[in-house]
């Protein structure tokens, strides 16, 4: 479940269009992170970050996530996030929405940089949804 080079550049050009940070409200901002998902049935959603107090903003990948629900798809082929610094990794709490989402998306492609991808496994080692059966409780 590789992404191809033209998959990736997709995703890379679909985030960086929607990049962009502007103010929210009145001392808050938006699109300083974007994101851009491949489902496994190959559409791309995107998603901007939403910057807030006291925790109630979400990032980008949620963002981008939510939008690919939407469509009733829960299974992700690949994800990039960008920032104007360019391509940024997903945070741990993205990383987690997006295996809990759907366990298969442990198997998803995560552009980290031009140059490196990675499943979402080697981000989330020891996951506690790859061991199914264990008692965790």
């Amino acid at each position: 479940m590789t992404l191809s080079r033209a998959q990736c550049e997709e995703l890379i050009a679909a985030a960086r269009q929607v990049q962009g940070k502007f103010p929210v409200g009145v001392e808050f901002f938006a699109g300083g992170v974007s994101a851009a998902v491949r489902s496994s049935g190959g559409n791309i959603y995107t998603g901007i970050c939403l910057d807030l107090a006291c925790g109630i903003g979400f990032c980008a990948e949620h963002a981008a996530v939510a939008d690919m629900l939407k469509n009733r798809e829960t299974e992700i082929h690949g994800v990039v996030a960008y920032s104007k610094r360019g391509i940024i990794p997903p945070c741990g709490r993205c990383r987690e929405l997006m295996a809990l989402v759907n366990p298969k998306n442990l198997d998803c492609q995560v552009i980290l940089s031009e140059t490196r991808i990675v499943p979402l496994r080697e981000l989330l080692p020891e996951h506690w949804m790859a061991h199914p059966g264990k008692d965790i409780g």
